[in-house]
């Protein structure tokens, strides 16, 4: 079963320094057909202005990831982490307990692109923590490269979810073929690009959801960015 949430249907806002569109319910946008799906709450593409960012906010038992496809993001949060995240990086930080933390662009002259991403906690209560990391164009073009998974395995970051994310480029005419586990559901963001899932066209800022399929077949119909989501 495959169900597409098209780009132009997903909710928004455009504050001036900030450019955001919404997947699923969040801040002032709320439609009970879409709070979500299975583990993944919030995939929220961010356009960020130069100079400008998110002041200092709290959050708890939530694992939020966030993904830069273009610029570069300065981070400080209560666990004492104070990090640059630059394009191809991403981070984890797992809110836990409870964590406060603010983000912005540190750049004069150029917009930060990225996707922030909240995924629910399979335990909630753990100690506030904070991973990055960076995948290059390499580790991701022509496959699907594992970022974030449960155990950490092949250099992802750990999530505290029942969740694995897989980050990918494709050139036109790639050809991808992904077994999904019995129980198991996926979501796929497209970033950038045109592809088929399984015969079913998405365009970029499209997501497509899967669920009681054994397998998907990927082609992209023009170069594409994508991230997919393997969640219980």
């Amino acid at each position: 079963m495959f169900s597409i949430r098209r780009s132009d249907e997903r909710g928004g806002n455009d504050f001036g320094w900030l450019d955001t569109r919404y997947s699923f319910s969040f801040n002032n946008y709320y439609d009970p057909r879409f709070m979500g799906f299975r583990a993944l709450r919030v995939i929220n593409e961010d356009r960020i202005k130069p100079g400008r960012g998110f002041p200092t906010h709290g959050h708890s038992d939530m694992e939020i990831v966030t993904y830069v496809v273009n610029g570069s993001l300065a981070h400080k949060d209560s666990t004492g982490a104070e990090e640059q995240i630059t394009s191809g990086e991403i981070q984890r930080m797992s809110a836990g307990t409870g964590i406060m933390h603010s983000e912005y662009n540190p750049s004069p002259d150029d917009e930060t692109y990225l996707f922030q991403i909240w995924i629910e906690p399979s335990i909630e209560g753990l100690q506030p923590s904070y991973e990055q990391k960076k995948f290059s164009e390499e580790d991701k073009l022509g496959k699907m490269k594992l970022i974030a998974s449960k155990d950490g395995r092949d250099g992802s970051l750990t999530i505290s979810a029942e969740t694995e994310v897989f980050a990918s480029i494709l050139n036109e005419g790639d050809e991808l073929e992904y077994s999904i586990g019995t129980n198991r559901h996926v979501w796929i963001q497209l970033i950038s690009g045109e592809m088929e899932v399984s015969g079913n066209t998405i365009r970029s800022g499209d997501g497509i959801a899967v669920s009681e399929e054994e397998a998907i077949s990927i082609i992209a119909r023009m170069p594409s960015e994508f991230l997919m989501f393997d969640l219980a």
